[in-house]
C-alpha cells in the first residue's frame, strides 16, 4: 500500500521545504505513514528519525529543518498506533501495542521502502520509545546505519509507587487473559497546562505541540493500555537480557533527560 499521505501544519509548525509524506505497508498489512525531506544541493547523508510514544511526524518539523540546513536528507515516521499511521483499537485515543515484533518488522519495511532515496551514510535518531526500538533493531542485526543518536531512550518504565516487577507481572497477566486493550488510567482529551507538565521546561515548544494536536485532532493519542505497558516491559527486558545488544557495531550517542 503506497501513495501520497497528508502532512499537517500550523502557523507555528510549518512544513519544511522539500518534504512529502507517503503511506507504506508494515507488518500484517498495516498502513503506516512516513515523510521524507530532501535538501537542495550536496547531501551529507541521511537521518532516520523515530519518535517516542504519542508523537507524530509533525512534532519533528523543527528537527527536520535543522538537519536539512546541515545537508542531511531526513526520514521521519509514525509508529503503528500513533500519528496518522493505522491505529490498533477502535478508540483511536488508546495508546496500544502488541509486543515489539511488529514494530521491528515495520521499521525494516520503512528502511526497505525508502532505501534507494536515502544517501549514505545513514544515522538513526530515536527518542524515548523510538530510541528503545532503534536499539532493538540494531541488536537484531540491522546493519545499514553508520551510527545512532538516542535521546532519552526508553530503558526502563516509571511505575510510581508500584514496584516495576509487580507492574510488569500485572501488565503481562492482564494482556494474556484478554485485557491488553484496557486503558491503564482514565482517558482524557483535556490538554495539560504547561505548569503541570513533567516533560519540558520549554513553554514555546510545548504550546506549539499542543496547538498542533488542537488543530489536527487525528494526531492526538491518550494514555497507554495494559498491552502497551506489557510491550514496553518486554522491549526493555529484551534489551537487558537478549544476546544481541552486546553485538551492536554502530557507534552510539546516548543523551539522558
Amino acid at each position: 500500500m503506497t501513495g501520497a499521505a497528508p502532512l499537517l501544519a500550523t502557523p507555528g509548525a510549518p512544513i519544511p521545504p522539500g518534504g512529502a509524506a507517503e503511506w507504506f505497508t508494515g507488518a500484517g498489512g498495516a498502513r503506516l505513514r512516513a515523510a521524507l525531506f530532501v535538501p537542495g544541493g550536496a547531501l551529507r547523508g541521511s537521518v532516520v528519525v523515530s519518535p517516542g510514544r504519542t508523537e507524530a511526524v509533525e512534532k519533528y518539523f523543527e528537527v527536520a529543518q535543522r538537519l536539512l540546513e546541515r545537508g542531511f536528507a531526513v526520514l521521519v515516521h509514525d509508529w503503528r498506533g500513533q500519528g496518522l499511521s493505522q491505529r490498533l483499537l477502535p478508540d483511536r485515543l488508546l495508546g496500544h501495542a502488541v509486543g515489539h515484533a511488529d514494530f521491528l518488522t515495520d521499521y525494516r519495511a520503512l528502511l526497505d521502502t525508502f532505501a534507494a532515496r536515502l544517501p549514505k551514510p545513514w544515522i538513526a535518531l530515536g527518542h524515548s520509545m523510538g530510541g528503545c526500538l532503534t536499539l532493538l533493531a540494531l541488536a537484531q542485526g540491522e546493519a545499514r546505519f553508520s551510527g545512532a543518536i538516542l535521546s532519552a531512550p526508553m530503558l526502563g518504565i516509571l511505575t510510581g509507587p508500584v514496584p516495576p516487577p509487580f507492574a510488569a507481572l500485572l501488565a503481562v497477566g492482564l494482556t494474556l487473559i484478554g485485557g491488553g486493550g484496557l486503558s491503564v488510567a482514565r482517558q482524557t482529551t483535556a490538554a495539560t497546562p504547561f505548569e503541570a507538565n513533567i516533560l519540558t521546561h520549554d513553554r514555546a515548544r510545548y504550546e506549539r505541540n499542543e496547538a498542533l494536536v488542537a488543530a489536527w485532532p487525528d494526531l492526538a493519542l491518550g494514555g497507554p493500555t495494559w498491552g502497551w505497558l506489557a510491550f514496553a516491559f518486554g522491549a526493555v527486558f529484551s534489551l537487558e537480557h537478549g544476546p544481541g545488544a552486546a553485538r551492536i557495531a554502530a557507534p552510539l550517542t546516548v543523551t539522558l533527560a
